[in-house]
């Protein structure tokens, strides 16, 4: 409903009702605004562009014409995560989710084509099962033993919705069901912080997959988390493939193996250790020491990170709403300018990169 949708809109920019109407430049008063948010009045159409012009969203966005809502929502955040912080997720994954269904409506493409690996929600009876739950699920996609390039790609070719966006500091990752109305199949998103590395972005992706796998009543909250957190070092380090990495046992672990190793599977350094315990190839009293000697830090600052920071959130990028749009456009189904609006670019970048950059000559005519 338009009425929430201007509520959640205000709460992601943090005004307040007078903040909101002193935006528009007094064009409707803070009572007025209360109104439209309880859904007592209407905005016209002059207002309702005035409202989405200072709150920062499209007035495509307020007038909820897909009717779209977010259910089953599950942040992963920490514990200063605000009200405000999580408006502005919710309030970015609805706009984006009705641009993607707008061009897979445009495409005539099956939006509810998630290739879910188990045929319903695992009923885990104990913490330990998440372990067997991951071999499984490689084993349904034909994944192999060997590590996984990319999860992103990954999880779009299975059909999920996923997100790499920038997002508040308190929140690493955010997992929901898109609701349609009419029937229709509730749509699974994954949305990942691009301000996280990219080890930390992977673990997130396998740990949201785990939520949607595993029933949310099978185990308490608390061992609901380990499980995931087991599922997402388990899927993206297998153990049979990990013991043949390193050995059954070990009493001790270099510096430069570490490296190698995460860099192998695409892992932070913490991860890789905390999965060499689970697996017991390490006792916990090496696991300590590790993080004593050589290891010292690696719980607050990653090591030799996979991606700069001048490239983060440039890897392992949600490509497919992209790729579908220039599909689009491509074939003459939308406009130019509509590719813009739909992709959030200027329509020179978006013709650039339908066209391809211009030769030096060129440019000299």
């Amino acid at each position: 409903m338009i009425a929430d949708r201007i509520k959640l809109a205000r709460r992601k920019a943090g005004f307040s009702l007078r903040d909101l109407s002193a935006a528009m430049d007094e064009m409707v008063t803070a009572q007025a605004i209360g109104k439209y948010e309880r859904g007592e009045d209407v905005p016209s159409s002059g207002v309702l562009t005035a409202l989405a012009k200072a709150l920062g969203v499209s007035p495509s966005y307020l007038l909820d014409t897909q009717g779209i809502e977010l259910t089953g929502v599950k942040f992963r955040t920490k514990a200063n995560t605000t009200v405000r912080d999580r408006a502005q997720v919710e309030t970015e994954v609805l706009e984006w989710i009705e641009r993607y269904l707008q061009i897979e409506l445009i495409l005539d493409l099956d939006s509810a084509q998630w290739q879910c690996p188990v045929a319903h929600p695992c009923q885990l009876h104990a913490v330990n099962d998440a372990e067997k739950l991951a071999s499984d699920v490689r084993e349904e996609w034909k994944l192999g033993l060997d590590p996984i390039p990319n999860m992103t790609e990954l999880l779009e070719e299975k059909g999920l919705k996923v997100l790499t966006v920038l997002l508040p500091q308190g929140v690493s990752g955010f997992t929901c069901l898109v609701g349609r109305g009419d029937g229709q199949p509730e749509l699974p998103v994954i949305v990942v912080n691009n301000h996280f590395s990219l080890e930390r972005r992977r673990l997130t992706l396998a740990h949201e997959l785990a939520h949607r796998l595993i029933e949310a009543d099978s185990l308490n909250e608390k061992d609901e988390e380990k499980a995931t957190t087991l599922f997402a070092g388990a899927f993206l380090m297998p153990r049979e493939h990990l013991l043949r990495e390193v050995g059954k046992q070990r009493n001790a672990l270099g510096y430069k193996e570490l490296i190698d190793l995460k860099r192998l599977y695409r892992v932070s350094g913490m991860a890789l250790l905390i999965r060499l315990r689970q697996l017991s190839v390490i006792s916990e009293s090496t696991l300590v020491y590790s993080f004593q000697s050589i290891a010292r830090g690696w719980r607050t600052q990653e090591p030799e990170e996979l991606e700069s920071e001048k490239e983060r959130g440039q890897r392992e990028r949600a490509l497919r709403f992209e790729r579908l749009c220039y599909r689009a456009l491509a074939e003459g189904l939308i406009s130019l300018t509509k590719a813009a609006e739909l992709l959030r670019l200027p329509a020179y970048e978006v013709e650039a990169g339908l066209k391809g950059p211009r030769s030096n000559n060129a440019n000299r005519r």
